[in-house]
Order: structure tokens, then sequence, then C-alpha cells
């Protein structure tokens, strides 16, 4: 457990740029939670594209100072395209080495996948090739009842927990204190807690679990959220799970009152991180490309022939919580933790403003806080009892690892 905490900070303390790589909008699945509208099997990043998009990212170097950079490559399903991808990291780094750029040897490839081909030779080839600059995160939602759930295939609406599962021991033995990423939404509430156990059962000590931002919840989905918050506590503190495993849903830090100082901080990367689509586009991130909009049209802020406009850029570097967020929200006893979208922000709003924050997860923060406060309640009433100190816990269970 002493190496969560470490894996839960951002690379380099924060000090990393995101760019995101949209390497196609094709997946084999058709989860029922995604957020990605607009996906399909024509829209495919050419080599040509990505190399004038990273040429004219590494001849910025002055405007790009982060001291080590992420690069990013989703999809859709990133790994469908991993000849491109290839090609492209390969490219990244003899380019910044020609360039002696200082993100040279201070750099990662980043890839969340689905898993469902992790196994395969050229995906493997690949990962032996980067070993020392990968980071992956296989996408699986616990058990085979709440991944099949949601996580489908498009064609034949089987679920693909079976072909996912088969491959996480061989990502747990390349990638040991990788996290996976579980999404909750209502159809799948009762399953969170058997859920989480049965990650752990894997082999997967972190689990990163959150609820999604769009406005899904329905009459009851917070008590019956709350039931099994409280359950999921229980087991993890009686079990002692909590001594090697961590999981997002438990942390000190969340459900405080806000010092609207220090923590007027915008919750998001939005307009510090770059995305660059298929056709050369940039976004502020990959929410605000079009396959990932249901209401409102994409927000272009550059390509790869003009570059940034900062003009276009400016609006999202002025966000904090208090422009977005009502008093109501900035008020609120337990607002600290209580996290939003940016690109569910614009999708939601009334007008086509960057500036009015979306709201729809609220009663499931509250709970999450309830729950939260019972879990550490117990916790240091369990140490008490067995004569130990809350600073005898693992270094981990002190830590927000945020999803």
């Amino acid at each position: 457990m002493t190496n969560i905490k470490q894996r839960s900070k951002d690379w380099k303390s924060g000090a990393s740029k995101t760019i995101t790589f949209i390497v196609t909008k094709d997946c084999q699945l058709a989860c029922k939670y995604c957020y990605l509208v607009g996906k399909n099997s024509k829209e495919r990043m050419s080599l040509d594209i990505a190399k004038k998009a990273i040429d004219y990212i590494l001849s910025h170097e002055d405007d790009m100072p982060e001291e080590s950079v992420v690069f990013d490559f989703i999809g859709g399903e990133p790994f469908l395209e991993i000849e491109l991808i290839d090609k492209v990291c390969d490219y990244i780094k003899t380019e910044m080495f020609r360039l002696n750029h200082h993100w040279f040897n201070s750099f990662r490839f980043s890839f969340s996948t689905n898993g469902i081909n992790y196994h395969e030779k050229k995906i493997q080839d690949f990962i032996n090739k980067n070993r020392n600059h990968l980071s992956i995160g296989i996408t699986i939602d616990g058990t085979q009842m709440k991944h099949d759930l949601n996580r489908i295939y498009k064609v034949s609406s089987k679920g693909s927990y079976q072909d996912v599962v088969k491959n996480i021991p061989l990502w747990l033995q390349q990638f040991p204190n990788a996290a996976t990423k579980v999404t909750i939404s209502s159809p799948d509430i009762p399953y969170i807690s058997e859920s989480v156990i049965h990650l752990y059962s894997l082999g997967i000590h972190e689990v990163n679990i959150n609820c999604v931002f769009e406005d899904v919840w329905k009459e009851g989905d917070d008590k019956a959220y709350e039931s099994e918050l409280l359950k999921l506590a229980d087991i993890i503190i009686d079990n002692d799970y909590y001594k090697d495993y961590a999981c997002s849903f438990f942390s000190e830090t969340i459900g405080k009152p806000l010092d609207k100082v220090k923590e007027n901080q915008n919750w998001c990367g939005a307009g510090k991180m770059l995305a660059i689509d298929a056709a050369g586009k940039f976004y502020p991130c990959t929410r605000f490309a079009q396959y990932s909009l249901r209401d409102k049209k994409e927000c272009v802020i550059g390509d790869i022939e003009k570059g940034i406009d900062y003009n276009k850029l400016r609006p999202f570097l002025s966000l904090d919580r208090c422009t977005q967020s009502t008093n109501e929200c900035v008020d609120c006893e337990v607002a600290g933790g209580c996290a939003w979208c940016q690109g569910e922000n614009y999708d939601a709003a009334d007008t086509d403003t960057f500036f009015q924050r979306a709201t729809a997860i609220c009663k499931m923060h509250k709970v999450r806080v309830r729950a939260n406060n019972y879990f550490w309640n117990k916790l240091y009433r369990k140490l008490e009892l067995e004569g130990q100190s809350k600073d005898e816990l693992p270094s981990s269970n002190h830590v927000n690892i945020n999803c």
C-alpha cells in the first residue's frame, strides 16, 4: 500500500502538460454511459496530421514550459490504431532528441483502454518497446454482472467482461501498481460494493470510481447509493482491506467547507491541456470535440496550420470555482471534493457559455460525504480500540485519489 500515495499524485507533482491525440472515434463497445455520442469508424487520424501537430507543439517550446509532458492517446478505443500510435511515438521521441527539447526523457505515453485486445502481439510489442515511459489503465467495472450491464459490444450487445478479465493478470504483471477506473450510473448502483471487492480480488489495489456527471439520476438513487457506500465501508474496514487497498470513494479531504481564496481553482485542466483530432483541430480538452457533445457545437481553439488562437483559449484560463458556480455551491458546507466536468458544464448550460456549472451530481456528492464520514469515524474507532493511532495508517489513506 505504500506505493499508492506516490501513484495517486499527478506525474511530476502536477508539473506536466497533457497533450491528447484522438486517434480514432471508433470502438468495439457501445457502453451505455459513454459520453462519446458521436463515435464512428470513419474519423481516424493519419500519420501526416499527427506529425504536423507534433511539429507545432515541439516548435513552440516557450509556450509550453511545463517540465514534463504526458502524450495521451484516446478514442474510441486507442489500441485499434496501435500501428499509427507506434509510429507517432517513434516520431515524438526522435524529434525531441533532435531538437534537444526539454521534454526529452521527461515524458510519458498514456492510455485508457477497454482491454479487449491488450494481449495481441502488436500491442505487446509496443508495450515492451516503450515500457519505461508508459501508463496504461484497463477499464473493468467490477463483477461480470455490473460490467456487462453497460460495457457491451456495439454489434452483438454481448457483455465484454470475459474478454477483458482474461487480460488483467498480464496487465498487472506488467504494471503492478496500475489502477482501474469504474463508472457509476443509475442502473448499476446495486452492484457497487461487491464490484469494488471483486476488483480487489483480481489483484487491483487501487480503484478509482465516480458517478457520471450527466443528468441521469432517478428518484431514490441517492438513497440506494448511500446504502451501497455504507455497505462497502463496512466490508473494507471489517475485513482490513484498508491496509492494502484504496478506493477513491473514501478520502479525508472531501466534504468540508471551502476556503474561497485558497480553493478557488478550476476542478479540471481544460485550457491547460491540448487535444488534437483527426482533422488536425485543437481543443481545450477532448470533451469539447463534436463527438463528445450532445447539444452544443464543438469548441475549436486552433489547428495544426494556424496554431493555437489564444483569444479563444483565454476564457478557459479564467475559469475557476467562483466564476461558474452559484452561491449555493460556493457556500455549501460540504463543497470540498465536489467535482465537475468542464465539457459537461458547457454541454448542459442554458446558453453557449463555459461559466455555468452543471449540478446533476449534487445529491450524489452529498451522499458520498455522509458515507465518507461514516467510513472514517468507524475506522478511527476501530484503530482506537486496537490501540493504534491514525498516524499508523498507510499513507495512501490520507490522500484524495481523484477520478
